[in-house]
C-alpha cells in the first residue's frame, strides 16, 4: 500500500532526520509508528545507515503493530526485521540474525543490557511509549540508562507524557538527551522546579510544581521535542462519551458500605479484608462491578447489575461488533459465562484481524496490557467500560484503538457505573478533574472519615 503522508506526518519525519534525539509527543492516531518508520527507511537508503535499529515497545506492539505497519507500506515492506520475544533461547537466536530492525519488548530491556553490556550494538534506538520509562527508580530504566552514551539516534514515541505529573518527564528527557535539560539527576530537576507539597516529617508524598515553572520546563524542551493533538489534525467522527448508571439493591449496598466503613466485609465463605485505603480502593471498585475476592483467592459475587446493562448494550448494538474493557479475573469469568459469544483478545490467534473484519461479536480486553498501539478501528466504533480505571493514561490510549485515524462511524464510550459507589469517584478522575490514583485515595479517605463521622 501506497503510504501518502500527512502534511503533520511528513513534519515529524524531518523532525527525526534533523534531531539525533527527539521526543514525538504525539496524540494517539497521528501515525507516530509510520513517521518513524518512513524517517528509517530515509536514514538507511539516503544516508547510508542507522547503525544496528532497535524497537523498545509494549508487548503487543512489538509482536503485532510494528511487524504489521513494516509489511503494510510499499515504502517500508523490504525493511527486514526480527523480534526478539519470548523465552530466553528465542532472543538469543533473534538477536543472531541478521535484519534491518530489531523489535523487543520493554520487559526485555533489562536482560538485553546484561547479554551486551558495554558491546551495546544498537546505534539507533526507538522507544514506543517513551511514558513506560516514566519511573527513575525502574529497572527497566536503570538499565537503558547505562547503555545511553552507546546511542547515536534516540526516538521517543508518547501521547501521554507526563500521565500523573510533570515529575515523570525527567526519566523520559534524560534517555533523549542525558540530562542536557532537566538535569542530571531527578533531585536536580526536582529541586529546581518543584517544592514539597504533603508529606510527614521528612518524608514528602507529593511535590508541587513552583510558580511558572511549567512554563519553564516546556521551554527547554522545545528544541528536541514536538507536540501534536489529534483535534488540530484529524477531521474523526464525532465520539460520545455516554454514562449508564446501574443501581445497586438496598442489601448490595449494606455489603458495599460495611466493607467501605469497616475495612472487612463477613460472608459465610469467607471474610473479605482490606489492609489499607489502597486495597481498599480496589476491592471497592470489584464489589461496584458485582464480585469481590475473599482472602483465599476464592470469588464471591455480589450482583449482576452491571451484567445486565453490558447485556442491554449488545442487544442495542443490533449485531454491530462491541469492544469490552474489564479489568479483574472474575469479571472475566462472569462475563464469558454470560455471553458465551465474546473472544478474549489474542494478538497471537489473528483476533486483531478477526476482529477488523467484523468476525468477533464481543471482544474483551483488559486494558493495562493492549492499551498501546492496536490498530481496532476498522472492526467497530462502539465501546463498554465494564471495569472503571483510574489511569488516565490507560482511559486515553484505549479508547484510542477505536477513536482513532481510519475510523468510519461515530465512536460510542459507554461506562457502566455502580450508583453511590467509588465509580462515581473515577469517572471524576478520568473526567479530568484529577489525573492520578492519589487523588482517588485522598477521595476515598475523605469518604471513610465522612461515613465513621
Amino acid at each position: 500500500m501506497e503510504a501518502n503522508l500527512h502534511p503533520y506526518q511528513k513534519y515529524s519525519v524531518q523532525w527525526i532526520l534533523e534531531h539525533p534525539y527527539c521526543g514525538l509527543l504525539l496524540d494517539m492516531g497521528l501515525g507516530k509508528t509510520l513517521s518513524s518508520l518512513t524517517a528509517i527507511e530515509d536514514l538507511i537508503s539516503l544516508f547510508g545507515g542507522t547503525g544496528k535499529i532497535l524497537v523498545i515497545a509494549p508487548l503487543t506492539v512489538a509482536r503485532s503493530t510494528w511487524p504489521d505497519e513494516i509489511k503494510k507500506w510499499d515504502h517500508t515492506k523490504h525493511l527486514t526485521y526480527s523480534l526478539v520475544l519470548g523465552h530466553e533461547k528465542k532472543r538469543l537466536e533473534a538477536l543472531l540474525d541478521e535484519a534491518d530492525i530489531y523489535i523487543t519488548n520493554r520487559e526485555s530491556v533489562v536482560w538485553l543490557v546484561g547479554h551486551y553490556k558495554r558491546r551495546w550494538p544498537f546505534e539507533t534506538v526507538i522507544i514506543d511509549e517513551l511514558s513506560s520509562f516514566k519511573s527513575s527508580q525502574a529497572q527497566r530504566f536503570r538499565a537503558l540508562k547505562r547503555v545511553r552514551p552507546f546511542m547515536k539516534r534516540v526516538i521517543g514515541l508518547t501521547g501521554t507524557p507526563a500521565p500523573n505529573s510533570l515529575m515523570d518527564l525527567w526519566p523520559q528527557m534524560y534517555l533523549l538527551d542525558q540530562g542536557k535539560r532537566l538535569g542530571k539527576t531527578i533531585t536536580e530537576y526536582r529541586e529546581k522546579y518543584f517544592h514539597p507539597g504533603a508529606g510527614s516529617g521528612h518524608v514528602v508524598y507529593e511535590w508541587l510544581l513552583n510558580d511558572g515553572a511549567e512554563e519553564r520546563i516546556y521551554q527547554k524542551l522545545a528544541d528536541i521535542c514536538i507536540s501534536m493533538k489529534s483535534k488540530d489534525y484529524l477531521k474523526l467522527p464525532p465520539r460520545t462519551n455516554n454514562t449508564i448508571e446501574v443501581t445497586l439493591s438496598p442489601k448490595e449496598l449494606k455489603q458495599y458500605r460495611t466493607l467501605e466503613r469497616d475495612y472487612i466485609l463477613e460472608d459465610k465463605d469467607g471474610d473479605v479484608v482490606a489492609a489499607n485505603a489502597a486495597v481498599l480502593a480496589n476491592k471497592l471498585l470489584q464489589i461496584a462491578n458485582g464480585a469481590i475476592y475473599d482472602e483465599d483467592g476464592g470469588v464471591h459475587a455480589i450482583h449482576s447489575k452491571k451484567l445486565e446493562a453490558l447485556g442491554q448494550v449488545i442487544e442495542e448494538a443490533q449485531g454491530q461488533s462491541v469492544l469490552v474493557f474489564y479489568n479483574y479475573k472474575h469479571d472475566l469469568e462472569r462475563i464469558k459465562k454470560q455471553f458465551p459469544e465474546a473472544r478474549v483478545l489474542n494478538v497471537k490467534a489473528g483476533d486483531v484481524e478477526k476482529w477488523n473484519a467484523g468476525k468477533i461479536p464481543i471482544l474483551l480486553v483488559q486494558p493495562q496490557s493492549a492499551a498501546h498501539g492496536l490498530n481496532l478501528q476498522q472492526g467497530g466504533h462502539i465501546i463498554v467500560w465494564y471495569s472503571l480505571v483510574w489511569s488516565l493514561e490507560y482511559y486515553q490510549q484505549a479508547n484510542a484503538r477505536l477513536d482513532r485515524q481510519g475510523q468510519k462511524e461515530p465512536v460510542i464510550v459507554h461506562h457502566l457505573v455502580a450508583k453511590d459507589t467509588i465509580d462515581e469517584n473515577v469517572m471524576r478522575v478520568l473526567a479530568g478533574k484529577a489525573n492520578n490514583q492519589n487523588e482517588l485515595l485522598q477521595a476515598l479517605k475523605a469518604r471513610i472519615n465522612e461515613i465513621r463521622g
